[in-house]
């Protein structure tokens, strides 16, 4: 039954990525866009766990990296209700955002 479902759900959602990853592009600065995503996020109800600035991390080994900025966040009542349901569930939770500036300039 699972695997139907599923089946049926990729067929029928080509808007989907098929890596797993919806991108949108921002007209905002990479901080500008973390700091907005994260407000909207909060006023949603939803709790901002971690922000993870990749870049700066690299830096700090002498690696280059464009502005890369994960955020983590997720709604505890809802992922523990869902994962009660289906405990596999924890491998997608929490929830995450992967902003970064690509090589055109682009958020």
């Amino acid at each position: 039954m699972k695997h139907s479902l599923l089946a049926a759900v990729t067929l029928t959602a080509p808007a989907v990525a098929t890596d797993g990853m919806i991108s949108v592009e921002s007209p905002y600065s990479t901080a500008g866009t973390v700091e907005r995503l994260e407000k909207i996020l909060q006023d949603k109800g939803m709790t901002v766990f971690a922000r993870k600035k990749h870049s700066e991390a690299a830096g700090k080994i002498g690696v280059e990296l464009r502005e890369t900025e994960l955020v983590i966040f997720g709604n505890p009542k809802v992922g523990s209700a869902l994962m009660q349901c289906e405990q596999s569930a924890a491998i997608d939770l929490p929830q995450k955002a992967l902003i970064w500036r690509d090589a055109k300039g682009r958020v």
